[in-house]
C-alpha cells in the first residue's frame, strides 16, 4: 500500500472515533448475537468477547491514544556521511502487510487496525468465529472511515475462513504476507507456526510465576498475589504459578493462610509434593505438564522453592516468556531474579497485571509479544515498523 500523509491517516481516525460512538447500539447489539450463541460455560472465552459501552468507550479511547501518538514512519535512526562522500540513513518504513489471528476479543478488531494502520500497514483480521457479529461491524466502521477520507477498503480487511481455508492461505498466501501475529493459545500458536510462509511474531501465551522471597513483605505478598490472580482470569497477564521460599519465617502458617485466602476468592488450587506436606487436602501435581500451562481461570498452582536459584530455574523451565514476579525487600536479589528470568516483564514488588501497551505507556498494543525478534514486550506503534537505509550518493562506485 502507498505512503500516505500523517494528517490523512488522523482523518481517518476521527472519523472512526464520530462512527464508533454514533454506532454503538448496533455494535452492543450485534456482540448480543455472538454472546446468545457461545457457550458460557468457557468463562474467560465468555468474557473477553463481552462488547458493551464501558467497552465501546475503549475503543474509542484507543483510536484516540493512536490518533495523538507521533507517526512511526520515515523516522531517521542513524545517520552517517562516510569519507567516499555517500550520505547513509537508516529510517523506519512500515512491514507492509500484517496479519493478526485471535480469538474472542472483538476489540483487538479495533486495536490491531488502528495501529497497524498508522503505522502505514495493510492488515489482514482473522477473528474467531465466536465473535463474528460483531467483527463484521466493527469492519463495516473502518471501511465507512476510509471511505469517508477516499481510501480503498483494502488498507483493513475481516478475513472469512475456517480452520481449512486458514491453513491454505498461510501455506500459499493470495496476496503478500509480511508478518503474522498469532494472538491466542498455544494450540493457536502451534497451527500458524506450523503452516506460515513468513515471519511470525509470538504472543498471546501467559502461565506467569509470582516468587515470595525469604524476606518478603507477606500482606503485600497477599495484595499482589490476588490482585494477579482475581482481576482478570482471562488476560494473558493473569498470575499462574506462586512459589514460596520454604526459608520465610513462619512458612506453614503462611502457606495455610495464602491457601484460605485464595479459596475464599473462589480459587481452586493444585500443589507440589512439598506444599503438599502443609495442604494436605489440596490436590496434586499429577503430570508434569501442569507446570507449564496457562490456566486462564480461578485456579492456581503453588510450590515451594528452596532459593532463589531454584526459583529462577523453575521459572525459566517453565514459565512462557511473559511476566514474572518477585517479592522481596533486598534490591539486590530483586535485580538477581530481574536479570535471570527470561520474561518480557520482569517485576519486583507488582502484580504482573501491569504487564499491558496502556498501563506501560505504550498505548494500544496489538499484542504482548514473548518472542525476542523483533520485539518483545507489548506491540505498540513503534514497533509496527521495520527500516530501511537511504544512501545518496553523486556517481560513487565500488572499487
Amino acid at each position: 500500500m502507498k505512503l500516505i500523509s500523517t494528517a490523512i491517516k488522523n482523518k481517518v481516525l476521527q472519523s472512526m472515533i464520530d462512527i464508533l460512538d454514533r454506532r454503538r447500539d448496533d455494535i452492543i447489539k450485534a456482540n448480543k448475537k455472538d454472546l446468545e450463541l457461545f457457550d458460557k460455560s468457557d468463562r474467560a472465552m465468555y468474557d473477553r468477547l463481552i462488547v458493551d459501552d464501558k467497552k465501546v468507550d475503549g475503543m474509542i479511547k484507543s483510536v484516540q491514544e493512536v490518533m495523538q501518538q507521533e507517526d512511526p514512519v520515515g523516522k531517521v535512526k542513524s545517520e552517517k556521511n562516510l569519507d567516499n562522500g555517500l550520505k547513509i540513513q537508516n529510517k523506519t518504513a512500515p512491514f507492509g502487510t500484517i496479519m493478526i489471528i485471535y480469538e474472542s476479543r472483538p476489540d483487538v478488531t479495533i486495536e490491531a487496525a488502528v495501529l497497524a494502520f498508522k503505522a502505514n500497514n495493510k492488515i489482514l483480521l482473522k477473528g474467531g468465529k465466536e465473535a463474528i457479529h460483531s467483527n463484521i461491524i466493527l469492519e463495516e466502521c473502518w471501511h465507512q472511515a476510509l471511505e469517508e477520507n477516499n481510501l480503498d477498503s483494502d488498507w483493513i480487511k475481516l478475513l472469512h475462513l475456517n480452520r481449512e481455508e486458514t491453513q491454505a492461505f498461510l501455506k500459499k498466501p493470495t496476496e503478500k504476507l509480511d508478518l503474522i501475529v498469532p494472538r491466542g493459545g498455544e494450540r493457536l500458536i502451534a497451527f500458524v507456526k506450523e503452516h506460515a510462509q513468513c515471519a511470525v511474531l509470538i504472543s498471546g501465551r501467559g502461565n506467569n510465576f509470582l516468587y515470595v522471597a525469604k524476606d518478603a513483605n507477606w500482606e503485600q505478598s497477599i495484595k499482589v498475589i490476588l490482585n494477579a490472580k482475581t482481576d482478570k482470569i482471562s488476560a494473558c497477564n493473569a498470575l499462574d504459578k506462586i512459589l514460596v521460599d520454604t526459608r520465610i519465617p513462619e512458612y506453614e502458617n503462611k502457606i495455610k493462610e495464602l491457601a484460605s485466602i485464595l479459596k475464599d476468592q473462589g480459587v481452586s488450587l493444585v500443589v507440589d509434593e512439598t506444599i503438599g506436606q502443609v495442604l494436605t487436602t489440596e490436590a496434586k501435581i499429577v503430570e508434569e505438564s501442569l507446570w507449564y500451562q496457562e490456566f486462564l481461570e480461578m485456579k492456581c498452582l503453588i510450590g515451594a522453592v528452596a532459593s532463589i536459584e531454584e526459583a529462577i530455574a523453575k521459572i525459566n523451565q517453565y514459565s512462557g516468556g511473559h511476566s514474572a514476579t518477585i517479592m522481596t525487600q533486598d534490591q539486590e536479589l530483586a535485580m538477581e531474579f530481574m536479570d535471570q528470568v527470561d520474561s518480557a516483564a520482569v517485576y519486583h514488588n507488582a502484580s504482573t497485571r501491569f504487564t499491558d501497551g496502556g498501563q506501560m505507556g505504550v498505548g494500544a498494543e496489538l499484542a504482548i509479544s514473548t518472542d525476542k525478534l523483533h520485539h518483545r514486550g507489548p506491540l505498540g506503534l513503534e514497533q509496527l515498523v521495520t527500516n530501511k537505509y537511504y544512501v545518496f550518493g553523486d556517481g560513487q562506485i565500488r572499487v
